[in-house]
């Protein structure tokens, strides 16, 4: 902010000198609102304080590095990733019904994304308390073993440094029930993320599709190829534009790149 003295000196300018100096010396809201927002979530964030605009996450950003309490203890999120591949999801909070399936779901498939080098991570806006009585009833009602953290962030630092908060639900921060939508992140073990999806609370997510996509990033990883729509593990996988047919079928095999167009080749791994 401007000095008292500054002002004083501004009064005396003529009005073409002293407003672009007043204007360079008050911030402006964006800036403002950047200066609040921390890359840690080390505070509580008050109707006071709360920044206009959430974060935005892009593919390919780092996932922003956060301590906070869980389920299993308190974590450090970047060493909580360590050299594995993350899926971290939230809820809007406990004791809810689409939210009670979704977590029994993501439980009962844990083993799987275990064996993929994947480690789950969920997200509530309510407390360890709460958590800890909620995950009872998971269990229960899904036969679940619920058995990966569960974050406990009733002050929904997490969630709005993750772009979490429903636009609809910015009207309620000042009455402190702004609550998260049911986002997905798949973060690899540079810290990337390389997948997000975000649904409305009144609709449950698909399990076995977050599987999928994780099958699909790391086999495009390993194999340097994409996968067409639906695809899953087996099936045959696109050469990609930046690779020439020539190319593919020196890697592949010669008789193992199919051309539909010459923008659309397929090929079997591993049959070379």
């Amino acid at each position: 902010m401007a000095s008292v003295a500054g002002l004083r000196l501004m009064r005396a300018l003529p009005v073409t000198t002293a407003r672009p100096l007043l204007q360079a010396a008050v911030p402006t809201r964006q800036q403002a609102a950047r200066r609040l927002i921390k890359p840690v979530a080390s505070r509580a964030y008050s109707s006071t304080v709360l920044p206009k605009e959430q974060p935005r996450l892009r593919l390919g950003y780092t996932a922003p590095n956060f301590q906070a309490n869980t389920t299993q203890g308190p974590i450090d999120f970047h060493d909580f990733i360590g050299s594995s591949w993350v899926v971290l999801f939230s809820h809007p909070a406990d004791f809810t019904p689409v939210c009670t399936t979704e977590l029994g779901a993501f439980a009962k498939l844990e083993p799987e994304f275990t064996k993929r080098n994947v480690k789950l991570i969920g997200l509530s806006a309510n407390d360890l308390d709460s958590h800890g009585r909620w995950i009872n009833d998971i269990d229960e009602v899904t036969g679940s073993s619920l058995k990966f953290p569960i974050i406990g962030d009733a002050k929904r630092e997490v969630a709005w440094l993750y772009d979490m908060v429903d636009h609809q639900d910015l009207k309620n921060v000042d009455a402190g029930i702004a609550f998260t939508i049911r986002s997905v992140f798949v973060i690899d073990p540079n810290k990337k993320i390389r997948l997000t999806m975000s649904y409305p609370a009144s609709t449950g997510r698909n399990s076995a599709e977050v599987l999928r996509v994780v099958d699909s990033l790391q086999t495009g990883d390993k194999h340097g190829v994409t996968t067409p729509i639906n695809w899953t593990v087996g099936e045959d996988v696109i050469v990609p534009p930046s690779v020439s047919t020539a190319d593919a079928k020196k890697k592949f095999g010669e008789g193992n790149v199919r051309e539909l167009k010459p923008y659309l080749r397929f090929t079997t791994l591993g049959k070379n």
